[in-house]
Parts: structure tokens; sequence; C-alpha cells
């Protein structure tokens, strides 16, 4: 069913910018000391790549379906990849632990403890918490149905049936040939009962000779 493209507009646009935040805020934040593992800007590393810039581009990707798309389920995948993304900045840096020795492969903030709580808030934390918010809520308006949708649903018939209920060109409704439609070569315009009479045998008279 087709919904408004305004349902999940705001919310996909938020999502789109919060992942592209989230996937490239490793590479600038340490060019303003507000980094976790390196300090090097753009450095380029194993647990930047998962847990960063992967789920980055998965939000930007769900937020632009969100964005664009006309059709509840195309929508609705856009949301649910919000939903994975959110949810894995928050839980990524913790889970890493099992396959990097224990320690999270996101490394360890640097600076005083304002700017370490405030680089695990915007790296992991709270971005992965605004972009699952915005995308349950987007997941939830699309799982109802609106007055407008059922709108919408109701012209995309009416147009459907209109457009199969068309004649076609060239008749008419009753079968009868289309005006200015030329006869078959060899044949009279004219009634069938006219053409009919005159096509009745002709009987001469034999004229006798004299004897």
């Amino acid at each position: 069913m087709r919904v408004p493209r305004t349902r999940g507009a705001v919310s996909g646009m938020v999502i789109a910018l919060l992942g592209l935040w989230g996937a490239l805020i490793p590479f600038i934040g340490p060019s303003f000391d507000y980094a976790i593992g390196s300090t090097d800007a753009w450095d380029w590393s194993a647990g930047r790549f998962w847990l960063s810039v992967l789920p980055g581009i998965v939000a930007i990707v769900g937020g632009l379906l969100l964005m664009t798309s006309a059709r509840r389920p195309t929508a609705s995948l856009g949301a649910m990849m919000g939903v994975a993304a959110g949810a894995w900045f928050i839980v990524g840096p913790t889970v890493s632990r099992w396959w990097n020795d224990g320690v999270s492969q996101a490394g360890a903030p640097h600076g005083s403890t304002t700017t370490q709580i405030l680089a695990e808030l915007g790296w992991f934390l709270a971005l992965g918490a605004l972009i699952l918010y915005f995308a349950a809520a987007a997941l939830g308006r699309l799982s109802v149905r609106s007055v407008r949708d059922v709108e919408l649903a109701e012209e995309a018939t009416a147009a459907e049936t209109t457009t199969a209920g068309a004649p076609a060109t060239g008749a008419s409704a009753t079968g009868a040939p289309a005006a200015g439609a030329t006869a078959p070569a060899g044949t009279t315009a004219g009634p069938p009962a006219a053409r009919a009479r005159g096509r009745g045998p002709r009987r001469g008279f034999r004229r006798r000779s004299s004897a």
C-alpha cells in the first residue's frame, strides 16, 4: 500500500544525518581532541569499520529509504535498518570483546573525564539511542493505517478501474464499425437487405424465330 512520503521524511533525514556523523566522527574527532582509540585523524582500523563505519552506512541507507519511498514495505525496511544500526552503535563496543581478547575493539577514550564521557556518548551510546528512537518511531507510524493511507489506496483502485473499463478506440459499444471506416473491396455500401435484393437472378425472354 502507498503511504505519504511525509510519513518518514523527517525521521529519515535525522537518521541519515546521525549515521553520517557516526561514520565520520572516528576520522575527524581526533583533530579536535575528541577521540576513542587511535588519536590520529583518518586512521583506518577494523574496530572503526565494524563499530562506526558499517552501522553508519546502514543508518544512512535506511534513512534515505524512509525519505524517498512511498511504498510501505520499502519504508518499513528503511526503518528496520535504522533500528539495527542504532542498536549496534549501543551494544557494538561491548559485544566486540568476544572477538578482541576481552577488550573493546573501539579502544579507550582520551582526554579529561568529561571529554571521555562525551566521546563515549557521541560516538556510540547517545548516538545509537537517537537513531533507535527515530527509527522505532517511524516504524510505529508505518505499521498503522491512517485515513490518508486508505484514501490513497482508494484513489489508486479507482484509477485502475477507470483505465480497465475504458472502451476500445475505433469501435462503438454496440459493436458497429467506427465512423469513417471503409467497406471491404468488392462490396457496395448500403443495408444488407437492399444488397440481397439487387443480386437476384435475371430472367430474360428468348425471341422465337419465325418459320
